[in-house]
């Protein structure tokens, strides 16, 4: 399906600045405007860890076999099975997308375990071939890395970064640098628009949110690791 008047008639988005729709108002409009089958893209999108379909899946008994044989903590299981759904997604856009952030947080949480002697294994999520190589040899230490994930220089320049406001922000920056490209020549089709919404989320995430706001909340989260013990 093609969406001419759809993408027409949104504003351009630009990294750093505000839209003038708000999210809420674009999520309504997507709703009003896309089919069904391509809204649920949407809605796939929105999922998080703890949807209650993700906790529902870990009461199967098959399920939570798979997860005893893992080193990973229930959150980060959790997190698993969603990056699993969205690798049997059937628009291949976002096959790639849960892909490229499988890959991206993969190798941040291999950069830090390595950097504090952290067993890499049990922050490693996924079995694609990018999480096998990190649990085999971390990062920088072997060369097909890089030739599985062509980010992977960026995301160690980003993983260096001390400020975590900061580095929040270049994260962001390269899923938007990646948005771009895997859309580069499309027009009008349920991707742009998967785009749109994704970048319009990058936005939002930022709207009101102060440097000292900010500084608060990534000191929490700095602090939430240092006291969790499996990591």
């Amino acid at each position: 399906m093609q969406y001419h008047y759809l993408l027409s008639g949104l504003d351009e988005l630009e990294l750093g600045q505000k839209s003038r729709l708000s999210f809420s108002e674009l999520r309504q409009l997507l709703e009003e405007q896309m089919s069904e089958k391509d809204f649920a893209l949407i809605e796939l999108l929105e999922k998080k860890n703890d949807d209650a379909q993700l906790m529902s899946m870990m009461e199967d008994d098959a399920v939570q076999d798979r997860f005893h044989e893992t080193n990973l903590s229930e959150d980060d299981f959790r997190t698993q099975l969603l990056y699993e759904q969205g690798a049997k997604c059937r628009n291949k856009f976002l096959r790639a997308w849960f892909e490229f952030n499988l890959n991206l947080n993969n190798v941040l949480a291999a950069e830090v375990c390595q950097k504090h002697g952290y067993d890499v294994a049990q922050s490693v999520v996924g079995d694609n071939e990018v999480a096998q190589a990190l649990r085999k040899n971390g990062v920088g230490r072997q060369q097909n890395l890089a030739v599985l994930l062509p980010e992977l220089k960026e995301i160690v320049a980003i993983a260096e970064i001390s400020d975590l406001l900061s580095r929040e922000k270049h994260i962001d920056a390269l899923r938007w640098q990646w948005i771009e490209q895997a859309t580069l020549f499309k027009y009008f089709t349920v991707d742009n628009v998967l785009a749109y919404y994704l970048q319009a989320s990058i936005l939002h995430r930022w709207d009101d949110l102060s440097r000292e706001q900010g500084e608060q909340i990534f000191r929490s989260l700095l602090a939430d690791l240092k006291k969790d013990v499996k990591f």
